[in-house]
Parts: structure tokens; sequence; C-alpha cells
């Protein structure tokens, strides 16, 4: 751990920096000003040197889309290696928060600063706003002294870049790390094409919860629209319907064609573990891969890294059952 001394803040937009329009709120230019003024007005002067730069366009954090990540890995990863900066801090908006932090966790794996991230629930300069309380928190953090990768700040807590998810729409403390079970086998290194300064690209990916119902021309359908992966997100412990031989030959069919089969526990703790139940042995056999405990944030990012890396599918899923980050294991 090592006290930032010359911090990157990165504002993509979101509620922290939000005012009002005739449309509602929305994102707003400006933001270094609004927060040099509350540096001054608390009193507060920061142990370190610090600079602002806003994405563009800035947004409101619903509209977050693959790209935004890869031009938010861009600029920090520019700060880093020629501004000089040994720290981050990401101003976002707490819609997805957790899945740009999960997907952050994995554009900036090798990269040796801490990156923070941080928001609020109510605009800065809002009546009881949690946004200046936020932001000084993650100032107070950074100064103190950080380890290097992906963290989340908010609340009052500290959170796990790959492992926090958002658990409410109102609350202060909307932001957790529900308990699940990370057993996972770390990897030994980190390959080169994974790190974080190797190109990327978009993926195609697709979500697709099992419920009771779920017809396998449904997900056929989802599994021929052209994905490269799909989460497949199961019952318990990864469990499906097993005695729907469609289902089951939809899913190995696809995974013949090319497309990555993950899974991960609908459950808010646990994790997957197929041999359980023959339930699920036997979507392992359809060619499923086990996210183990990785929530839905993390195994998304996690899928978007690998395949957007440039790796053939095997050796995706390779990387896939192993902890790159905190993300599988404790």
């Amino acid at each position: 751990m090592r006290a930032v001394q010359n911090l990157f803040v990165l504002y993509t937009g979101g509620t922290i920096g939000m005012l009002q329009t005739a449309e509602g709120l929305a994102p707003a230019s400006g933001f270094e000003a609004r927060m040099r003024g509350w540096l001054a007005d608390s009193g507060r002067t920061p142990s370190f040197a610090w600079r602002l730069q806003e994405m563009q366009p800035l947004l409101d954090s619903a509209n977050m889309q693959q790209a935004n990540w890869l031009a938010m890995r861009d600029a920090i990863v520019e700060a880093v290696e020629q501004g000089g900066h040994d720290g981050v801090l990401v101003l976002h908006g707490t819609d997805t928060l957790s899945y740009t932090a999960a997907a952050l966790s994995f554009l900036l794996l090798g990269l040796d600063v801490p990156v923070l991230l941080t928001g609020s629930m109510l605009p800065a300069g809002a009546p009881g706003s949690d946004a200046w309380a936020n932001l000084g928190g993650a100032l107070d953090a950074l100064g103190r002294g950080e380890v290097s990768g992906v963290q989340v700040f908010f609340g009052g807590q500290q959170l796990h870049g790959a492992r926090v998810t958002k658990r409410h729409s109102e609350a202060f403390d909307s932001f957790c790390e529900p308990h699940r079970d990370r057993h996972g086998v770390r990897a030994e290194q980190i390959p080169q094409q994974l790190r974080y300064n190797q190109p990327r690209q978009p993926v195609r990916l697709a979500v697709q919860p099992l419920f009771p119902g779920l017809q396998a021309e449904q997900l056929d359908a989802v599994l021929k629209s052209g994905v490269q992966a799909v989460l497949l997100e199961c019952y318990g412990s990864g469990t499906g319907p097993s005695d729907n031989q469609a289902l089951l030959e939809a899913l190995g069919a696809a995974r013949k064609r090319g497309v990555l089969l993950a899974a991960i526990s609908q459950c808010y703790e646990g994790s997957v573990v197929f041999d359980i139940y023959a339930a699920g042995s036997r979507l392992r056999d359809a060619g499923l891969v086990s996210g183990g405990g990785m929530t839905r944030e993390a195994a998304l990012g996690k899928l978007f890294a690998l395949l957007g890396a440039g790796l053939d599918v095997a050796e995706a899923e390779r990387w896939f059952a192993l902890d790159l980050c905190g993300e599988l294991a404790e």
C-alpha cells in the first residue's frame, strides 16, 4: 500500500454531477469547479496533486456501453503511463457502477495503481446528498494509501471491484459484497494478452436466467442471435431443467458452434458446483463452464475481457475458471 501523490479524477457523469433540466436530472459538465469549491469551503486540503478529466459524452450510467468501458480504460492507462498519475478516482452513476467496477477490474489487470470508483444516490448540492461524503471518503482513502486494483467506495464502505453489486435502489448504502462462496484456483500469472495495455474489442454477450417454463426454442433463439457467449443464471448450485432434452441439445449445439456457455447461480449467496446434483452435471456435460461464486457483474466483465482480448473459446473457458483478481478466490 502506498499513499497517492498525483491523482487522476475521471468524471464520467452520473447522479453525483447531475443538474436539473426541463426533462429532469441530467449529467452536467463543470464538476471540477464544483469539486474545488467544495474542497475550499469545507477546509479540506488533499495531501496530493489532482487533475480532473471529463469523459465525452457525459453519461447517465443507465446508458453505459462496452465502448464507454474501453474509453475509460484508455483514459486511465494514458493518465498513468503518460501523465505520471499514481492513483485514479472514477466518478460514476450508480445504476451500472458495479458493472463498470467489474469490467475495469479485468480490463486493468497488471496496472500497478489503485483505482477507486464512487458516486452518489443524490446529486452534489441537493439537500441531504451523500455526494460529498462519498467523494471525501474516497479522497481520504487514497490519501492514506491503497493497494493496486479496482475498488468501490460508497456509503462509508470500501468494496472489491469484482465482487460488488447494487442491492438497493434508494439507500445510501446501496452497494455490498454478497457472500458468494469463493474457493477458486488463482492463476499463477496473468497472460500478456490479458494485461491492461493490450488491445480490446467489443463482445456480443447475453444473459439468460433459467425459469420454470423456459422453452428450448426460446433459449435457442438467444443462442443463435450471433452472441459470442451466453451467461446462464442457473438455479441453486448450478442446476437446470435436466429432463428437457431439446434444451440440452440446444446448449450442446451452441457450444459446438463456438458459443461460450458460462453458468452462475441465481442465488444471492452461494456458488455453482455442478456435481452436487445430476441436474447440474447434465448442464456441465452440455458444455457449460462454472462461474463458481462470481456475481453477474463479475462474470460479464470477465467474459468481455477474455473474448475481447481475442482468446478462442477454449482459452477463454480456461481463464474464466481461474481467479484473476479476487473474483473467484479470497
